[in-house]
């Protein structure tokens, strides 16, 4: 649709010209002008004449219809009414199908993308779980909302790095080597794995509340870690190993890799220069014993740097991280994708670099997404108040299993197209709200396949699959065919929405809501089941018809394909 809004905004332009109006916007302020209309009824597009009215002193409405006597002809435009203040343009069935369909198929997986961000770099830190503790529901959120974002700025032409930020520092490690010299042993660790690490979290938790002295033995024993103890050391190293290979296993489920696995532990090094530039600054204030940043003159808390007894807090590490990243990538945009409750934190800290001298504050993004709880109850690893990601997909999985073996029993490859479909039903489910929203999470819910749902959509992509399989030879015949028509208004409605993908994106993109590309994918859906069920493809009166039918089921495969990848979703050819 964007390059029927930019036609008409230049035809538009020559229009307000020949009237001699004054003022006559830029093409591209008369593109961002035009409107969809509310109804099909009402025309494909509109053109509100309202900020004329007070120029040229005349009404909307006579604006509109002065604006239609003097419109030039186009091919693609089938007719102009006027009403009220709008000019309403319906476009030419024929002439929009065939070059938006030719569009599409030509670019294949391209069409959609843009250039906006080539020779930018984006960093995106995003995922990021506390080592040793396991890959939850609250964990979601932030990956598969910081990939999406991801994958929509790769889209869009930018370089992207992601960054898993690892949580692989802190006292957390001092319980963790307490309690498993005190309840634990090597072999149950190599049994188990993580869910050994996790049980030793919690029972150290609970036995802390009974013998408070052992959080004060965790604090001595991370100290000596951060003193390079040699023991504490390789215990740490081991958690961290042991905790990876499990969350990759995990990623390799939603289709996620990422650049760099630098955590907290890696900037360690790199903070004495951040103090030492804050001192210079003359920022560095003392507070109660602790330093801190004063941050009264922005209306916001101050920014806790040290500790009284000098130990460094999470700000000095994510400053440390973030110049290191600007030095080494020299990105365009650095984006933190974390819950809303660190929003106020994520401004300090910017603002802090401000202060430092750096000039990159306005570069620092932080996407922020609303809370997840579990019947109302806020997620909690220490009284085990959580849902294991593995243990929900696996759920999620085995349901869809067992209706593949209901239904179909012989499908080749089940296993595989159980998991993207079980898989894609939790983030499908996840990301169909906005962003910000909280979230009640049920499991009920997420494993729910009825309405607006991951496999209702994958279902659709599959079904353009075996329409094209069915087809054989006759989807060569159909690509090469000289003239694509338009004979249903079924078949007008699809296209109309695949021209919709590349603007659809550019708003996610823009507004980082990945949501907006799930709310197309179902809506992409439902227009296409539509027209499949009125519109015969492989029985439809000729030759011609028929081929126009079978490049838009392509067509539909081709951006439904590209869309499931900007969210995480994989493509299964057959369910």
């Amino acid at each position: 649709m964007q390059y029927f809004k930019q036609h008409i905004s230049a035809l538009l332009q020559a229009s307000l010209r020949e009237m001699s109006v004054p003022e006559i916007p830029d093409k591209e302020d008369i593109e961002k002008m035009l409107e969809y209309p509310p109804s099909p009824e009402n025309g494909d597009l509109a053109f509100p004449c309202f900020k004329f009215s007070k120029i040229l002193r005349k009404s909307p409405a006579v604006i509109a219809s002065e604006i239609a006597g003097v419109f030039p002809h186009s091919e693609f435009i089938e007719k102009t009414v006027t009403v009220g203040g709008y000019l309403n343009f319906y476009l030419s069935h024929d002439a929009f199908l065939g070059f938006t369909l030719k569009d599409v198929l030509s670019k294949n997986s391209d069409y959609g993308r843009s250039s906006e961000g080539n020779g930018k770099t984006v960093v995106l830190d995003y995922s990021s779980p506390n080592v040793a503790k396991p890959f939850h529901i609250g964990h979601l959120g932030t990956t598969v909302i910081g990939h999406s974002i991801k994958k929509m700025h790769e889209f869009s032409g930018y370089k992207c790095v992601g960054v898993n930020h690892l949580g692989d520092w802190g006292t957390q490690f001092g319980k963790l080597i307490v309690a498993y010299r005190k309840y634990g042993d090597e072999q149950t660790v190599i049994q188990n794995g993580i869910d050994e690490l996790v049980r030793l979290y919690v029972l150290f938790h609970a036995e802390a509340e009974k013998d408070p002295a052992l959080n004060e033995l965790a604090r001595e024993e991370f100290t000596k870690l951060e003193k390079g103890d040699e023991e504490n050391k390789k215990l740490w190293k081991w958690f961290i190993e042991i905790s990876l290979t499990e969350y990759k296993k995990t990623y390799a489920q939603l289709g996620i890799e990422f650049d760099s696995y630098c955590g907290e532990s890696f900037y360690y090094d790199k903070i004495p220069a951040v103090i030492s530039r804050m001192r210079e600054k003359n920022i560095l204030k003392i507070d109660g014993g602790a330093s801190i940043v004063d941050l009264s003159d922005y209306d916001m808390p101050p920014c806790l740097i040290l500790k009284s007894d000098g130990s460094t807090l999470y700000p000095a590490r994510d400053i440390a991280a973030a110049i290191y990243r600007k030095q080494t990538y020299d990105f365009s945009k650095c984006i933190y994708v974390t819950d809303a409750g660190q929003s106020l934190y994520f401004r300090q800290w910017f603002k802090v670099i401000s202060l430092m001298g750096y000039d990159f504050e306005n570069q620092l993004v932080h996407i922020p997404y609303g809370k997840v709880s579990i019947g109302g109850e806020k997620l909690a690893t220490r009284t085990g108040n959580v849902i294991l990601l593995k243990d929900l997909f696996k759920t999620a999985v085995d349901k869809v299993l067992t209706i593949m073996n209901e239904k179909n029993p012989d499908l080749p490859n089940k296993e595989e197209a159980a998991e993207a479909v079980g898989v894609g039903a939790i983030v499908f489910h996840y990301l169909s709200g906005g962003r910000i929203k909280n979230i009640d999470f049920t499991v009920e819910d997420a494993l729910s396949f009825d309405g607006n749902t991951g496999p209702y959509a994958q279902y659709t992509y599959a079904r353009t699959c075996s329409i094209l399989a069915k087809a054989g030879d006759a989807v060569i015949k159909a690509e090469n065919a000289d003239k694509y028509v338009a004979t249903a208004e079924e078949e007008f409605e699809l296209i109309k929405q695949l021209s919709l993908f590349p603007e659809k994106v550019k708003s996610a993109l823009d507004a980082y809501e990945p949501s907006f590309i799930t709310r197309y994918i179902f809506d992409t859906a439902t227009v296409f089941n539509r027209f499949y069920h009125n519109c015969p493809v492989l029985s439809a009166d000729s030759e011609e018809v028929t081929a126009t039918r079978l490049m838009l089921t392509k067509a539909t495969g081709i951006v439904l394909k590209s869309a499931f990848s900007l969210i995480c979703m994989k493509a299964p050819e057959k369910i």
